[in-house]
């Protein structure tokens, strides 16, 4: 049986976008023909990671980190290649691959904004089927490392920048997935705080 928790092979994704040209004029003709361009987001990649390994992808925007994140996740479909996750086809979203992963999106937020953190926690618990006594275990685990136990039963928008990225990070672990993808994770956050959450991916790593 292969060590590999994701093994990547010629992965590429297109983008057929619309091409309009500029002015009234562009607009009016796209009405009746239009043109189309196809952009490679990601082109013929291929890599393996190892179960428990840390990487991470270092490239200008537009390189595709994210577009790959989002194949690997199974929330977009390869134009071709193959990716394997855990043995399991990204792309199919079977309950049981679900269930082994989670995906934090530094731009995007799960948290429900006017409620407190723990309500989103709780709601993630039912939708993982974690039972009473796993949540608590790490719902402790987890709040203590990050020092969150006061903060997380206040309104999400009350919170600091940094504050709101140690509850996305929980309510992304709350269901202890195997893998663990990361897009910008630290993005607007202050120095300190970058360091703050950069190492605790490290002892969760080492924990779970």
């Amino acid at each position: 049986m292969s060590d590999n928790a994701i093994q990547v092979t010629n992965l590429s994704k297109n983008f057929k976008v619309h091409k309009k040209q500029p002015g009234l004029k562009g607009s009016f003709k796209a009405l009746f023909r239009r043109e189309y361009k196809t952009i490679e987001a990601v082109k013929n990649v291929s890599f393996e990671i190892k179960q428990g390994e840390l990487v991470g992808f270092i490239g200008p925007n537009g390189a595709g980190k994210t577009t790959t994140l989002k194949m690997l996740s199974g929330l977009l479909y390869p134009s071709s290649g193959e990716a394997n996750v855990l043995g399991y086809k990204p792309f199919e979203r079977k309950n049981p691959f679900l269930k082994q992963i989670s995906l934090v999106m530094g731009q995007k937020n799960q948290l429900w904004w006017d409620l407190p953190a723990i309500e989103t926690f709780n709601l993630n618990k039912e939708i993982y089927e974690v039972s009473d006594d796993k949540y608590k275990q790490v719902l402790g685990e987890l709040s203590e490392i990050l020092d969150v136990k006061e903060v997380m039963h206040q309104q999400v928008r009350k919170m600091s920048l940094g504050q709101r990225m140690k509850c996305e990070l929980i309510a992304s672990l709350i269901h202890t997935p195997r893998v663990l993808f990361l897009d910008e994770p630290t993005i607007g956050l202050d120095v300190v705080m970058q360091k703050k959450v950069r190492e605790f991916i490290k002892e969760y790593n080492k924990r779970y």
